[in-house]
């Protein structure tokens, strides 16, 4: 089942839920020092939990902002699953493009793009339409 950010009638498509657990994983492993939603609450609560009120918007995207600047600072090898096994790993291992330097690239979309960037599209669509964002499946 594949998951995404909807606005509205706007979906932007990232691909299995495994997937967008272990970007969100990454954040709280390295970024909130494995406290979920305690340096991003809007991302990691909010919008994980399903729904980012619209109000919160300028909020989140400060904190992706964040995010992006300070995932570079990880190489690949340290992405993290699932926060709740730390031993689990990618489906495809160790086997990335070498184009992947750091984890700000590392997570890339079911249509090959980069989850940064569509979370990052999908929070700006809301802010401009004032609407609430969602995580959802098709």
């Amino acid at each position: 089942m594949a998951v995404g950010f909807k606005v509205k009638y706007y979906w932007y498509q990232v691909g299995n839920g495994d997937f967008m657990h272990a970007f969100f994983s990454t954040i709280c492993y390295h970024l909130e020092g494995k406290q979920w939603g305690s340096k991003y609450p809007h991302l990691m609560n909010e919008l994980y939990q399903g729904r980012l009120e619209k109000n919160n918007l300028g909020k989140a995207i400060a904190e992706l902002k964040d995010i992006k600047e300070r995932l570079k600072e990880f190489l690949p090898v340290e992405v993290i699953w699932d926060i709740n096994d730390l031993d689990a790993k990618p489906p495809w291992g160790d086997n990335i493009s070498a184009e992947i330097k750091n984890l700000s690239t590392y997570f890339v979309t079911s249509d090959g793009e980069d989850l940064v960037s569509v979370l990052g599209n999908a929070l700006a669509k809301a802010d401009v339409l004032n609407e609430d964002l969602y995580i959802d499946s098709l």
